[in-house]
């Protein structure tokens, strides 16, 4: 354990916490093997030894664990919050008194707030960064530009970060490396699908106490993170429907045994929408006035704009707290729509984020990731830049020796005839 220094700048809700999120931590660690053996590795090595790092990311206890691997590897690391709802305060005050690490985030804190401590983590001057949404990167390009040549490169595990950092490239002005992290098949196959899917549900459940069996659930957006919650949805009994834009992914909910319709005629039949596609304003006035009575609406894209709230705040007479994090919209037609998290990311807003087993991969790949980037710095160009598939391997091999499975390996005859074009059936 590091000891705190004696004076450690921090912007967090009550250090006095600590104790509780000290806990949490170390139960969230059990579950996290292939971080742990990173970790060990890293405070062997210190491949970040002399490299400060921003990480604006989910402030959970899986993030601790992800920047205690950090520390360990020599990183001088500070960590905001990149969704002003999805912090966990008991963890951001143990990563302060009991690490030393500089934290700048409280959950429910305003816009205002999230935005200065974007400057904070900016004033780091950081030669790499973790981001969440692409919003520290986006605002060092746009109002920084004078410390891009401190930067080596950044990570990123969202698909709306990576929408961005490719409009980004499109545009000419990433002119650094972005590993994407987002795209590592030990990262979408699993945080996407396994981890969004029982995570959503559970902050819903959480919030609401609602029974889903029999519910018409709809999902927009059959992605990665889509596909995770219509088979969790389906496990729990609820009626699945998909809504998509895209004519692949919509064959494939089909097939899957997905009821597939435009966004205007499932609003009239859902009772619990969940949005997660990366886009604006899926759920829109028109689609409100059209609901249910008591239907209900929330987000698992990691912005809130998915859900058009203002819009369904023009419709409305009034709007009351109902549960924790759980408000109804009386509109104007006598109806009420329910909206969870403030239409932020449910599984963060009213829940604990993804299981600690699923984000053990993704930060394993972030740790790597940030390793990668400061090995190849001299040569690595412009742009966005996949994880190695060595990398991926290796992280798919630690998890599965630390779930204690073992699989087949290939014999020489199959290697032979797997490298051959004369051997034939």
């Amino acid at each position: 354990m590091v000891a705190t220094p004696t004076k450690i700048n921090y912007d967090i809700k009550d250090i006095n916490l600590a104790g509780v999120g000290k806990q949490r931590i170390e139960w969230a660690a059990r579950e996290m093997p292939v971080l742990a053996q990173i970790t060990e590795r890293f405070r062997q090595e210190k491949p970040f030894a002399g490299i400060r790092l921003v990480a604006c990311c989910h402030v959970t206890t899986e993030t601790a664990n992800l920047a205690i691997a950090l520390q360990a590897g020599g990183a001088d690391a500070i960590l905001i919050a990149s969704n002003p709802l999805s912090t966990q305060d008991d963890v951001a005050a143990c990563l302060v008194k009991d690490y030393g690490i500089p934290v700048f985030a409280i959950k429910g804190e305003d816009n205002a707030t999230y935005h200065r401590h974007v400057q904070t983590a900016l004033d780091h001057k950081p030669n790499i960064i973790i981001d969440d949404g692409s919003d520290v990167v986006a605002t060092l390009v746009k109002e920084r530009q004078h410390q891009l040549a401190d930067l080596i490169g950044t990570t990123e595990e969202t698909t709306t970060g990576i929408v961005r950092l490719e409009a980004m490239f499109k545009d000419g002005v990433l002119t650094f490396p972005a590993m994407n992290v987002n795209d590592a098949e030990t990262k979408h196959f699993f945080d996407n699908r396994y981890g969004t899917g029982q995570s959503t549900l559970d902050g819903i459940i959480r919030a609401t106490n609602v029974l889903l069996a029999g519910k018409n659930l709809v999902v927009a957006g059959y992605g990665w993170c889509g596909k995770g919650v219509a088979m969790r949805g389906r496990g729990l009994g609820a009626n699945v429907i998909v809504t998509e834009i895209n004519p692949v992914k919509a064959i494939e909910a089909a097939m899957d045994g997905f009821r597939v319709m435009p966004m205007a005629e499932a609003a009239t039949i859902g009772d619990v929408f969940v949005t997660v596609t990366g886009n604006k304003h899926i759920i829109r006035e028109e689609h409100f006035a059209v609901m249910k009575d008591g239907a209900m609406v929330c987000n698992s894209g990691h912005f809130d704009i998915e859900i058009d709230l203002e819009a369904l705040k023009t419709l409305s007479t009034e709007i009351k707290e109902v549960r924790n994090f759980t408000q109804q919209y009386i509109l104007k037609n006598g109806k009420s729509v329910i909206v969870i998290g403030e239409g932020r990311l449910v599984n963060l807003a009213a829940a604990e984020g993804h299981p600690s087993a699923v984000m053990d991969m993704s930060f394993a790949n972030q740790a790597l990731a940030c390793e990668y980037l400061v090995k190849n710095k001299e040569t690595l160009q412009p742009g966005i830049h996949s994880i190695p598939t060595e990398v991926d391997q290796e992280i798919a091999a630690l998890k599965l020796q630390g779930m204690g499975i073992n699989i087949d390996s290939l014999t020489p005859e199959q290697i032979e005839y797997m490298n051959s074009w004369t051997v034939g059936t």
